[in-house]
């Protein structure tokens, strides 16, 4: 399959009118900053070629799409059995940052990794002694997919995370409260925001997407870096709860593993062919990229991605 860099501008300036009608992410103040008509895509082909368009130079925070890889991490670090007694594996259908269900359900644990309730137990089981060496560890880690050992998080997004994370501090003393975590809460909140504001470029989150598309292998190396159990685990977990309580609309109309994020990032899997990297912050109503999604889309059918 032969994928240009002219397809690609043309896919992207056929989306930007999307921008228009989104919205930026206002709730965390540094990221309404940012330019909304910005759009840049990423593919990372399994035999090496990273084919870009739009504006892939700039760099974003990726937010919730580090869920998916913390879950990768720490499935690694502690297991299945682990992850699954303190998250379980079904989609909610209500907002990622809900506590609804916590109430509701017996035992109070989240419904799955992908929401906030449930990312928070699963970054709690980050290992280490104390914040910096759980971090650095995890960062290592992020560097390997990525294959950039500079990749760090943007202190001015995380600090303004960190003061608007009054939801997400009720979140995680309810867990503590009904041991699906344990430890320190504000160390968790320190640890949760460093990872929702690593930074990258379509680029970086492409080259991620090309190691779970090749069952855990780097494209370029051929080094090992996930089981392919894993991989499979987070495949899943993205086509059914990937895309916050859009995710049955999204497999419909584009069937590819995805992860999205509020900085209007989205990481895309096509097992066997390719990685993607998508960036367009403007948001429709339930936080997903609206012209991301729309060049996801287009892609997708362009094509035939879909894994359905």
């Amino acid at each position: 399959m032969r994928i240009t860099h002219g397809d690609l501008d043309r896919f992207v300036e056929q989306v930007r009118p999307y921008t228009e009608y989104g919205q930026i992410v206002e709730y965390i103040p540094a990221l309404a900053k940012v330019d909304p008509s910005q759009v840049s895509i990423a593919l990372h082909m399994l035999e090496g070629e990273c084919v870009t368009a739009g504006d892939t130079e700039e760099t974003f925070t990726i937010q919730s799409i580090s869920k998916v890889l913390s879950l990768a991490y720490i499935l690694m670090e502690r297991g299945e059995a682990e992850v699954f007694h303190r998250v379980g594996m079904e989609p909610t259908g209500d907002p990622f940052n809900s506590i609804a269900k916590l109430e509701t359900n017996r035992p109070n644990k989240p419904l799955n990794p992908m929401i906030n309730a449930g990312a928070l137990a699963v970054t709690a089981l980050m290992p280490g002694d104390g914040l910096e060496e759980r971090w650095e560890r995890f960062r290592k880690f992020l560097s390997a997919l990525t294959d950039k050992d500079t990749l760090t998080f943007n202190d001015e997004v995380q600090q303004s995370e960190l003061e608007t994370a009054d939801l997400n501090r009720s979140l995680a003393y309810f867990l503590r409260q009904h041991q699906v975590i344990q430890g320190d809460v504000e160390e968790l909140l320190q640890l949760y925001t460093r990872q929702c504001s690593i930074e990258m470029n379509c680029q970086e989150l492409a080259r991620i997407g090309a190691v779970f598309a090749r069952d855990g292998i780097c494209p370029t190396s051929g080094e090992s870096i996930l089981p392919p159990y894993i991989v499979r685990i987070c495949k899943t977990f993205m086509v059914t709860c990937g895309m916050y309580n859009a995710s049955g609309e999204f497999a419909i109309k584009v069937g590819i593993p995805a992860k999205t994020g509020v900085s209007g990032g989205i990481l895309g899997i096509v097992p066997g062919v390719c990685g993607i990297g998508v960036y367009s912050p403007a948001l429709d109503e339930k936080g997903n990229s609206l012209a991301g999604w729309k060049l996801m889309e287009l892609i997708s059918r362009t094509y035939d991605f879909s894994m359905f």
